[in-house]
């Protein structure tokens, strides 16, 4: 374990519960009560439309309700009807859990084509400062980019940094299901990289996409690059704590419950998107399979039977990522917890060898995105276990990490 005795994350670490403190301090005051009312964010608008809505004089659905339940309610329209839905109602539709994907594929372009339309009038607004306009300017293009022929738009949200989730494949037909949840500094506008592209949630998306084609050519998969939760705004407070993980659990099982068909479903969080699924864990479908982490700063439990999933669970971690001098601990909140690749956690270590680093697991050549491809086509016999020190592969069939892979997470249940 390491020593934390005078050590720069030491400080850091009492900082960040300093903060804390004086934060519960101010709430506790009134200093942080919020005045004044918000318009409703352009989703909130078209959910209330929806939910006021009528179609062929009769109410609309909950577009909360279950997933069963709005799939009968759409199958039951005729195409002209579901064509009145995805252009009255497109934010709503375009998120909803349950509906068609299709369907949400083609309200999510509509919506799309009306938030690049609002952030071409914000370039021009003469009220927005020089910097406004150039991030309308930004969210502009990103929009732009999103609407381009092929693309498969699951969900959309341009209020604040912006949500936004795309499939790669035929999500209908898949016979396995990958969904790749990113970390901290995610949103419209980080969604895609030109530049270190496999860091961004597309270029994982994609990469692990093209990975598993590979691993497996008949087996017919689809990957969806999720980031469709507020992640944290770089390595501050809400970075330190579960905030943003708790909510982002919820959605992330909304989704999970909404997926079509019954394919087995692999999750691959990267670094804060382990905190999200160490969270939401516990209330996983049972089709959910494995749960893969990547540079991981903790899951929020001790050992891999707190997660209470019956999926396996892995791990991995390159020796020159800067997330093992992070302290696996959780104090009044603040930190994740167990550090995922200890051998006391319980989770099965895979090798990262090629990784290079906290950005660098989806990276195409690289034995990580490698090991996730196999897990994802299932593929157990051709994974690479890693060795007790975490930097060097192992081959051995006995390993550990691959051992009762029938099972769930190799610790059980708690």
């Amino acid at each position: 374990m390491t020593s934390f005795d005078s050590s720069p994350q030491l400080n850091v670490w009492r900082a960040l519960l300093a903060l804390a403190v004086v934060f519960v301090m101010l709430t506790a005051t009134g200093w942080t009560a919020v005045r004044g009312h918000r318009a409703p964010s352009p989703l909130q608008a078209s959910l209330s439309s929806w939910e006021h809505g009528r179609l062929g004089g009769h109410a609309l659905p909950d577009p909360d309700a279950a997933p069963a339940r709005l799939a009968r309610f759409f199958a039951s329209l005729t195409d002209a009807q579901q064509g009145r839905l995805v252009h009255r109602y497109p934010l709503a539709l375009g998120n909803m859990n349950g509906a068609p994907v299709d369907l949400r594929y083609r309200a999510n372009r509509v919506a799309l084509h009306t938030a690049r339309a609002v952030e071409r009038a914000r370039m021009h607004d003469d009220r927005l400062s020089a910097v406004g306009q150039d991030e309308a300017g930004r969210r502009m293009h990103r929009f732009d980019s999103l609407l381009a022929d092929g693309r498969q738009i699951l969900a959309f949200d341009p209020e604040g940094s912006g949500r936004v989730a795309e499939v790669f494949g035929d999500l209908d037909k898949a016979r396995r299901v990958s969904v790749v949840i990113p970390g901290v500094d995610t949103d419209v506008l980080t969604f895609q990289r030109t530049n270190r592209k496999y860091s961004a949630p597309v270029g994982m998306a994609t990469a692990l996409y093209r990975a598993e084609r590979k691993a497996s050519p008949s087996t017919r998969t689809a990957v969806i690059a999720w980031a469709d939760y507020t992640a944290p705004n770089g390595l501050g407070m809400d970075a330190a704590t579960a905030m943003r993980a708790d909510s982002g659990a919820l959605r992330l099982n909304a989704l999970l419950r909404g997926l079509p068909g019954r394919a087995p479903v692999a999750l691959y969080c990267h670094s804060y998107g382990s905190v999200v699924c160490g969270v939401a864990a516990h209330a996983l479908p049972r089709r959910v399979t494995d749960i893969a982490v990547a540079g991981s700063p903790g899951m929020r439990v001790e050992n891999a039977g707190g997660l209470h999933t019956d999926a396996r669970v892995w791990a991995m971690r390159d020796s020159d990522d800067w997330i093992r001098d992070v302290p696996h601990l959780e104090v009044g909140g603040l930190g994740h917890g167990a550090d995922p690749v200890s051998s006391a956690f319980g989770a099965r270590v895979l090798s990262a060898r090629g990784a290079k680093g906290h950005a660098g697991y989806f990276e195409p050549g690289t034995e990580s995105l490698e090991n996730f491809a196999e897990i994802g086509v299932g593929a157990f016999d051709a994974v690479r276990c890693a060795q007790q020190d975490h930097t060097e592969q192992r081959d051995r069939k006995d390993d550990v990490c691959l051992k009762d892979l029938s099972g769930g997470a190799m610790a059980g249940r708690a």
